[in-house]
């Protein structure tokens, strides 16, 4: 029998395996999912829970709950992949062959990489949001806290979301002025970007967002060090930034199983083909979501657009047949303003975000580059959607490649 092995059962492998499992002969095949842990995060719903939006329990399901039936499940951490030899050995001792293997293995927060993140403040005055622990810690600081220095800072890129720091810094403009204290905060972005995002369209546009909150951006700040026994953030040509709470998005790394198995860069992301999604260097192994090095945005929309463009190369794969080189790098986000409302931008490798409607070209029924309560509520909706259809490798009415109609230029 031959074997399709998914390692990481987060979103990319969840979807893989209920949109491979129905198809696929399971006389002739046997697909197996291997994670570390029983259970399944929201991830995008970190971001609401120091602001009491959300709590623990919208953010997390049992894993098992959005398997396909009949796919082996092994909970245990990965100890190292061996692509030469096809086999991928798990702490717990076993060793698992395959013929095609799936790596979704994402990408964490690695706050130890930058020199004095963790010198006594973290998640006391230094927290994170993209992490459970971070978000709940950041949620009990934020409800006594009475104001000072706000400082959101993203240390590298990539980042997993590259809106949520964004999506932070207008949701705390919100949640301080309900709490009556926003006159006592000062909020400053600090980002090593040149302005507020990576596409310039959209950077002018969420830029003069944060000019109308009021909240200072400073950009082209690269991290070299954090001072706790002073509050400041330093650079490393020496300018500074001080603070009473930190917000940080420390360096995102792929998983440490891929550096120590030597099949990742710098920064543990394996170099992956852009269109094909099939890795570089072993033809036998595709990789999905944020375990790729490209450059596509590490967000749960990328993620599912490259899941059906992957479902359809992994069976031109099993054909011998040639991979069809479809992936656009498609994006699209929501990015939750604050007070009720949201902006949507919808872009890929070679179109930066455009103003129309989407998903129906002029009926929408969400506007992009425009700050909408519709978009807000689509934010909002997403959740529902991610349990319920995405992870269960559903159809969704959204094409994976980025299409034009709708869009003005």
């Amino acid at each position: 029998m031959k074997k399709i092995l998914i390692l990481g059962a987060g979103t990319g492998g969840t979807i893989m395996a209920n949109k491979l499992a129905p198809v696929l002969d399971r006389r002739e095949w046997q697909i197996t999912i291997v994670d570390k842990d029983e259970y399944h995060h929201y991830q995008p719903g970190y971001l609401f829970i120091p602001f009491n939006i959300y709590s623990r329990i919208d953010v997390i399901k049992p894993r098992r709950d959005f398997f396909p039936a009949g796919i082996d499940v092994i909970m245990s951490p990965i100890e190292i992949i061996q692509p030469e030899a096809n086999k991928v050995k798990l702490t717990n001792g076993q060793v698992l062959s395959y013929d095609i293997l799936i790596i979704a293995t994402g990408s964490d927060i690695h706050p130890e990489e930058t020199e004095g993140m963790l010198n006594g403040a973290w998640h006391k005055n230094i927290f994170d949001f993209f992490t459970l622990e971070g978000a709940l810690g950041l949620q009990n600081y934020l409800k006594y806290w009475e104001g000072g220095k706000l400082a959101i800072n993203i240390v590298e890129m990539p980042i997993k979301c590259p809106v949520a720091p964004l999506e932070f810094s207008f949701l705390a403009d919100w949640w301080f002025t309900e709490q009556g204290i926003r006159d006592k905060v000062q909020i400053d972005y600090v980002t090593p970007l040149p302005g507020a995002f990576t596409k310039p369209r959209a950077a002018e546009l969420l830029g003069n967002f944060l000019d109308q909150k009021n909240i200072n951006l400073v950009s082209e700040f690269s991290v070299a060090r954090v001072d706790t026994t002073q509050n400041k953030i330093v650079s490393w040509d020496n300018r500074e930034v001080s603070y009473d709470l930190l917000v940080t998005v420390p360096t995102n790394m792929g998983s440490e199983v891929i550096g120590n198995s030597g099949m990742g860069d710098d920064l543990n992301f394996i170099p992956t083909h852009q269109k094909t999604l099939q890795s570089k260097k072993h033809d036998n192994i595709f990789v999905i979501g944020d375990a790729t090095d490209l450059p596509s945005s590490k967000a749960g929309s990328v993620t599912h657009f490259e899941a059906d463009i992957l479902y359809e190369n992994i069976l031109r794969y099993i054909d011998g047949r040639s991979l069809k080189e479809d992936f656009d790098g498609h994006a699209n986000c929501f990015i939750e303003s604050g007070f009720g409302k949201g902006l949507l931008i919808d872009f890929n490798y070679d179109v930066e975000p455009l103003p129309g409607k989407y998903p129906l070209p002029g009926v929408g029924p969400f506007s992009l580059l425009q700050e909408t309560k519709m978009n807000h509520w689509g934010k909002m909706m997403f959740r529902w959607v991610y349990w319920n259809l995405l992870l269960k490798g559903s159809e969704l009415p959204i094409e994976a490649q980025m299409v034009m109609a709708g869009k003005r230029q």
